[in-house]
């Protein structure tokens, strides 16, 4: 019995000894893990009314090689909410770097700070009232303003498409938009930027209700602003879309979307639920998928405008033949209806995936 006893405590004791130098490294792989870099998936924008231009402007530094200033600087106030999102999200301490960039309106590209670009900004806290310490306080509230710093060299977003080639990410698809419920337009709109688009069309149809064109979002135009902000925050572009509010649907296809979308440039697609008749089965001829729509053989990058109709869908047969006569392709998602916000992601998202690949 003995020997049997001094058999298994030997064993034991080998077992452990094979097993300790795997777990050791499993350990070491976690920690050099937990060792890795943080990414900050949302990036702190600026409109480039907010920079202090009293500094050089972006060429007067360039010219003057002064390198070691800031590019320019921003600072934000105690109650901003990017002031709020620093301190008690992403908890950075004077010195600490972040994305950051100003957003481009497309009334503004020429202005000299519009697209800046950066993963380097540096941030200083200016404290406020009781409070000595630069740095946020135990529950993570700020201590007073913020200082952004965005370093030299200068970096702009037309600057990069310019010099980084296969590295264009230009967008090339448009929405034209029927317009949805106010409470859903407030959803829709950060998701539309976060995913790209080039020019926004926000109209009417027939199963829109007129007061939907009341609402705070178009009375503020800051409101509507904002919330596309927010999605390119999100997303680390700094691309505003262009975009269009008409209330009379027939008079922009008829007269305002050859100018905006030449036919010869740009594949039109209008979405629409596919249809069953009485027995269930599907009515013939299904519309086309958003993988099965025809592009014109040429050497420019495709360009794709999709027209989404109210969570009803588009009047049948009126409203359809009219994009129809306009050289639109009736595409559909499947017999399911959808709401506005689902297919508006669904179909964006299509639409890029078939923008991306080459002839």
């Amino acid at each position: 019995l003995l020997c049997i006893i001094t058999m298994l405590l030997q064993a034991s004791i080998t077992v452990s000894t094979r097993i300790q130098p795997l777990a050791f490294c499993h350990i070491r792989q976690l920690s050099r893990f937990h060792r890795a870099s943080s990414l900050h998936l949302n990036r702190i924008l600026f409109d480039t009314s907010e920079i202090d231009k009293s500094d050089t402007s972006v060429s007067g530094r360039q010219e003057s090689g002064a390198d070691e200033a800031p590019m320019a600087t921003v600072t934000l106030p105690k109650d901003d909410y990017r002031t709020i999102h620093i301190a008690k999200i992403l908890g950075l301490h004077n010195g600490d770097s972040l994305r950051a960039g100003t957003v481009i309106n497309p009334s503004d590209e020429e202005d000299e700070f519009a697209g800046l670009l950066t993963d380097d900004a540096t941030i200083t806290w200016l404290p406020e009232g009781k409070i000595k310490k630069a740095e946020p306080t135990k529950n993570g509230d700020p201590p007073g303003s913020l200082c952004i710093s965005i370093p030299q060299p200068p970096k702009t977003y037309l600057s990069t498409q310019s010099s980084d080639e296969g590295m264009d990410d230009t967008t090339r698809v448009s929405l034209l938009l029927a317009l949805p419920r106010p409470l859903q337009l407030s959803r829709i709109l950060p998701m539309v930027s976060q995913l790209g688009v080039d020019q926004l069309i926000l109209t009417n149809a027939m199963k829109v209700p007129k007061d939907y064109f009341g609402s705070h979002i178009f009375r503020k135009p800051e409101v509507l602003r904002g919330l596309l902000v927010e999605g390119l925050a999100q997303s680390g572009d700094v691309r505003l879309p262009n975009v269009h509010v008409t209330k009379r649907l027939k008079v922009f296809v008829e007269d305002e979307l050859d100018e905006l979308f030449p036919l010869d440039e740009v594949v039109r697609v209008i979405a629409h639920p596919q249809r069953r008749d009485i027995d269930g089965r599907e009515v013939l001829p299904a519309p086309l998928r958003m993988t099965d729509i025809e592009f014109p053989k040429s050497d420019k990058p495709r360009r794709l405008l999709v027209a989404v109709g109210p969570e009803g869908g588009w009047t049948e047969p009126y409203e359809l033949d009219m994009f129809r006569d306009k050289g639109f392709q009736q595409i559909t998602l499947g017999t399911r209806v959808l709401r506005s916000d689902v297919a508006v992601v669904s179909l964006l998202s299509l639409a890029h995936e078939v923008c991306s690949k080459s002839e």
